[in-house]
């Protein structure tokens, strides 16, 4: 199983936290982003936003990085303040 996380905005969006996704089939973030926006289509487009951080296992990682079994991938939306 992968732990997703998300943060922000994409944590009302995602609902019940953290969602739990089995690992076959999923060998890179851009994989586990495809499962995401299968199962909710507007979320996975907000997972695709080039201004979402990716981190795996707490390291900010590109789509492109690898993903396995007993992973924690974390979405973070940007944040602003003032």
């Amino acid at each position: 199983m992968i732990r997703v996380l998300f943060f922000g905005r994409l944590s009302d969006r995602a609902g019940i936290e953290p969602w739990r996704l089995p690992a076959e089939g999923i060998a890179t973030v851009a994989d586990l982003i495809a499962r995401v926006a299968a199962r909710d289509p507007a979320l996975g487009r907000e997972l695709a936003a080039p201004e979402v951080l990716v981190a795996v296992n707490q390291r900010v990682v590109s789509r492109s990085a690898k993903v396995a079994a007993g992973d924690e991938v974390a979405f973070l939306p940007p944040v602003t303040g003032g």
